[in-house]
């Protein structure tokens, strides 16, 4: 009796007979579309920090109140009496109604001057996105208390919207200005805050959270 195996008989096709064809081999040098220029240089791509939107409202929220409770206060017990020494006469309290910008300057330009501290707010809010910087986000944060501040007067105060008086009352060393302009709460945020701002940018650190040294780095591995 023949024991070879029927065409018939079942699991057994032409296919199974056929040898399996060997993969071909990739090219050289080539790469998967994965891969990034870090990747192909051996190197594993940076992390980037988290965003820091949270930290800027919550440091604009945090000195934005501290400025309109300090203007209320001093304006209810300070307004039309003698100013106030303290601190062994480094600062004397006293309430100016400054119709000008930050330390009593471009006086008559109010509603000038509310539409710049609005369009500040927007673009503040609109980078504030993209931060990953805790030292920008700090910034920033300073910097947009301080718009909000002064343009919380300029709207809510006499003598009406756009053209409301914000109120000053810090003399530093002397009262009446004559040591230094008379500024408020909002005033330093912002000087503080854009000093900041500079400061990290001459040190190469970006809003992104990232370094000039590390960018460098990525434009050399591409």
């Amino acid at each position: 009796m023949s024991t070879e195996p029927s065409s018939s008989e079942p699991g057994l096709s032409e296919a199974a007979t056929q040898p399996a064809e060997a993969p071909e081999p990739a090219a050289a040098g080539d790469a998967t579309p994965a891969e990034t220029p870090l990747e192909q240089a051996g190197e594993s791509a940076p992390l980037l920090p988290k965003r820091r939107v949270g930290l800027v409202f919550a440091v604009a929220v945090v000195i934005w109140v501290i400025d309109l409770v300090s203007k209320n206060l001093v304006a209810a017990n300070l307004e039309g009496k003698e100013p106030v020494r303290i601190l062994g006469g480094l600062i004397y309290l006293q309430v100016i109604r400054n119709a000008g910008a930050a330390f009593s300057m471009a006086t008559g330009m109010t509603w000038v001057l509310a539409l710049i501290a609005a369009a500040v707010v927007v673009a503040i809010v609109w980078l504030s996105r993209r931060l990953r910087s805790v030292g920008w986000a700090i910034g920033l944060g300073l910097v947009l208390a301080g718009a909000l501040g002064n343009l919380t007067d300029r709207i809510f105060r006499a003598p009406g919207p756009l053209r409301g008086h914000v109120i000053d009352f810090i003399s530093a060393f002397a009262p009446n200005g004559e040591g230094f302009a008379i500024f408020n709460i909002a005033d330093s945020a912002i000087c503080v805050g854009g000093a900041l701002i500079v400061l990290l940018s001459l040190l190469g650190r970006d809003y992104d959270g990232t370094t000039t040294r590390s960018k460098k780095k990525a434009g050399e591995a591409a």
